[in-house]
């Protein structure tokens, strides 16, 4: 199945790519985009079988993600986060997935995992109130995933929770206006007092320790795979996408160019233009290569019911934020190359350099946080990271 739906994606990048600059300019993806990805059935490759899902491997999830971010980043990103909160549901308990799905297996979450919300215990649950950030694609979503403390009688935390609540429990603030990524609408959640059912409520050490509730019903070895892991590599995939799309665009675009300064002469008989192409090609080949081995191996060890050794979790982390910055690196040439036109507002080249760049502060692309990390687990140093 996951198969078709790839197709199924191929068959709709002429139409994103067509509406990215509507999309970057208006600062909104349209409800028909959602419409046709929903139909192509994206956002149900990591959802558990059990709600309608088509629990695949998560490779075939990273390689729509890219697909789509080639089109256009903000698409991309979009499908990318709404369509792993698929997956982080079905780590929740069951009684959680039964309420979300249970109008059909297309509900989309969104959500914010820093830890704003304060969390009260009150008799079966918790209240909460807060106001978060980034919360991409929210406008799509009837539910979606927040970070939250509860605290002390000191004031001090004691534990780190993501909650799940329904949209009639928050509301939106329209306030995004970035640099790039604009499409994606990450606006404000806003929360005032509500109630969180016991069941809405699930420690982030329990995830990172790869005990969570939902596992024990939902046991194929995609929900034995690490949240630090499924949720960054998707990050990563989406900025990958946006400077492989970019690529494909300069070498298509840049074949017929005649330069007019630096001598004149065609630019592809330039050798530091090729070296350029060389360059760019390969960081965008590595970070493919690289994230995909990593998670592969994971998955494998699900599959066959293996703990999945922590070295392999820190070297997956590694090669993540790694492959981040070779994305980074890549379009950077790109964009260095690419001459003055590629200036101009809502060129493609421009907007993917944009989008990339927004892409990369995502706090899962943290490089040193994580290069630090890795070098802990090689010498032999205790870690602790809920990231990881």
């Amino acid at each position: 199945m996951s198969n078709e739906v790839l197709e199924a994606v191929r068959g709709l990048l002429p139409q994103i790519a067509e509406r990215a600059r509507s999309v970057d300019e208006k600062g909104r993806i349209p409800a028909e985009t959602i419409r046709e990805l929903t139909e192509a059935g994206v956002f149900r490759l990591l959802q558990p079988s059990r709600h309608g899902g088509l629990e695949s491997d998560p490779v075939d999830f990273y390689r729509a993600v890219r697909m789509i971010s080639g089109a256009c980043g903000s698409t991309g990103w979009v499908t990318g986060v709404l369509g792993v909160h698929a997956w982080h549901l079905g780590m929740f308990p069951d009684e959680a997935q039964r309420e979300v799905w249970s109008n059909g297996p297309d509900t989309l979450i969104s959500s914010s995992y820093a830890p704003i919300g304060r969390l009260t215990p009150v008799e079966g649950g918790y209240e909460v109130t807060g106001r978060w950030g980034f919360s991409s694609g929210c406008e799509f979503a009837d539910w979606a995933l927040l970070g939250a403390l509860v605290v002390g009688a000191e004031g001090r935390p004691v534990d780190f929770m993501t909650i799940l609540l329904p949209r009639r429990d928050y509301e939106i603030r329209q306030v995004w206006d970035a640099t790039g990524l604009r499409g994606t609408a990450s606006d404000d959640i806003v929360v005032k007092g509500a109630f969180v059912p016991e069941h809405r409520v699930m420690r982030n050490y329990d995830m990172a320790r790869l005990r969570a509730p939902g596992s024990k019903v939902n046991t194929g070895p995609l929900f034995r795979m690490p949240f630090g892991t499924l949720f960054t590599t998707t990050i990563t995939s989406s900025v990958i996408g946006i400077v492989a799309g970019c690529y494909a665009h300069y070498v298509e675009s840049m074949r017929d160019r005649i330069r007019l300064s630096l001598g004149g002469g065609r630019f592809v008989e330039d050798p530091f233009a090729q070296v350029a192409v060389g360059r760019a090609a390969s960081e965008i080949d590595a970070a493919v290569l690289q994230t995909e081995r990593n998670v592969r191996e994971m998955y494998a060890h699900a599959v066959a019911g293996e703990k999945i050794p922590m070295e392999l979790r820190l070297r997956a982390r590694r090669d993540q934020v790694r492959g981040t910055e070779r994305a980074i690196e890549a379009i950077d040439i790109l964009f260095k190359t690419a001459g003055g036109n590629s200036l101009h507002r809502g060129h493609v080249i421009e907007r993917a350099w944009r989008d990339a760049h927004a892409g990369s502060v995502h706090v899962a692309n943290d490089p040193e946080r994580a290069l630090a990390m890795y070098g802990r687990g090689e010498f032999g140093l205790k870690i602790e990271d809920n990231l990881l």
